[in-house]
Order: structure tokens, then C-alpha cells, then sequence
């Protein structure tokens, strides 16, 4: 039987992010199934859920990956920042190595597919509110797999370049389509300030069109084509 309360016996309070309300329908049912649990907040972008994190300071913070204007890592990264006893769920259809490293290296401790949200979301939330880490069955697979690949991964041919959290900023709002005028509104930063990250970001990415910047963002899971 599932524990229905966090660590000091309290009711869990959960964030929902996710930008497809079918999806978020689907995870209230889920969790209505234990009666102490209470969706306090739903968000349906990564700035949303940052800023809906702020203000509930929820015990668990469910984030898709893929969402408008702030992917749910980049997300991730300000909610552990700005809420440290917030833990997160990153929720997703991807299982990509690269995402998962991403999501540890900033302190997500837990990590489910959407294949295995069905059977697994409930103990996952549980777990997450008593500050214990959990991965579903495929993720485990995979992140033992790369730990035992780890001299290999050293080793690549082809290291992807290391974009800094505003940079991929920078990425994902220009390969959603964004003037530098409406990226620099939305990060609160001037119009030259945005001009400088674009060009920082082409140079580094060794890419001369959006185009370009599209299939990057696509390949790399930062958008969703």
C-alpha cells in the first residue's frame, strides 16, 4: 500500500506541468487515488511551472520534458534552485541518456517514462515526498547501462558542445520561433544582450541558420518537432 504522506506525516501538495491538458487530466486521476494528495498547482509552460513553484512551494513537482518557453530541465534547474525541498518527477516519452544525465547532474531524483506513468507515477510521488529517489524499470536499465559504458562515454568521438542553462535558453526560445525582441522580453534582458547569446550560440553549435538551430533543438530534445 502506497504511503499517502510526505516525510513529516504531512499531506502531499504536487505541481503539475505538462502543455497537453489530456495529459493533465490523466495524471489527476492517477493521483486522486490517494485521498491525502492535493494537486495545488497545474502549469502548462516551464516559466509557468517555475513561477507556480514559487508560490505553492509544493513537496513534488511533476515536469514534462517537453514544453513552450522553458523545457522541463531548464525548468527543473530554477525549481531546484528556487525551492530546494521541492523535489522533482521528470516526467517524459524520452529515455535519451543525455536528458537523464542532465536531470541528475542538477538534482532530479526522479525520472518516468510515460509509458510507465500508468503503473509507476503513484509510488514514484510517494517515494519523491519522502526524499527518496526512483526511476522507472526502463530508466534504471539505462542508467545502469551508461555507468557501465562510463570509459567508453569518456571516450567519444564527437563530444557534444556544453551549452550553459542560458544558452539553451537562447536555443529553445529562437527554435520556437522568437524575434531577438521577444527573446530578450522573456528573459528580461536587453535586445543586444539576446543578439550576443544568438551569436554566442551559432559559433559554439558551429551553425549558421535557424534552420539549423531547429534540427539541433529537435535532436537534442529541447523542442519537439
Amino acid at each position: 500500500m502506497t504511503d499517502t504522506h510526505g516525510a513529516g506525516g504531512k499531506p502531499i501538495r504536487i505541481v503539475i506541468a505538462d502543455d497537453h491538458d489530456v495529459v493533465r487530466e490523466g495524471l489527476r486521476a492517477l493521483l486522486a487515488s490517494e485521498a491525502a494528495w492535493q494537486v495545488c498547482g497545474e502549469a502548462v509552460t516551464g516559466r509557468d511551472a517555475v513561477a507556480k513553484v514559487r508560490e505553492k512551494k509544493p513537496d513534488v513537482v511533476i515536469l514534462d520534458v517537453s514544453m513552450p518557453e522553458l523545457n522541463g530541465i531548464e525548468a527543473a534547474r530554477q525549481i531546484r534552485r528556487l525551492s530546494p525541498a521541492s523535489e522533482v518527477l521528470i516526467l517524459t516519452m524520452h529515455d535519451s541518456d543525455q536528458l537523464l544525465s542532465e536531470a541528475l547532474d542538477i538534482g532530479v531524483r526522479g525520472y518516468v517514462l510515460k509509458s510507465d506513468a500508468g503503473r509507476e507515477l503513484v509510488a514514484a510521488v510517494g517515494a519523491l515526498a519522502r526524499h527518496r529517489p526512483f526511476f522507472s524499470s526502463g530508466v534504471a536499465e539505462a542508467l545502469l547501462g551508461t555507468y557501465r559504458g562510463g570509459a567508453r562515454g569518456a571516450h567519444a568521438d564527437t563530444p557534444q558542445p556544453r551549452l550553459t542553462p542560458r544558452e539553451r535558453q537562447i536555443v529553445q526560445l529562437l527554435a520556437e520561433g522568437k524575434s531577438n525582441k521577444e527573446v530578450a522580453s522573456a528573459l528580461d534582458i536587453t535586445v543586444k544582450t539576446a543578439e550576443t547569446h544568438r551569436s554566442n550560440v551559432f559559433r559554439k553549435l558551429e551553425i549558421h541558420s535557424v534552420a539549423e538551430l531547429v534540427r539541433y533543438a529537435i535532436r537534442n530534445k529541447i523542442i519537439e518537432p
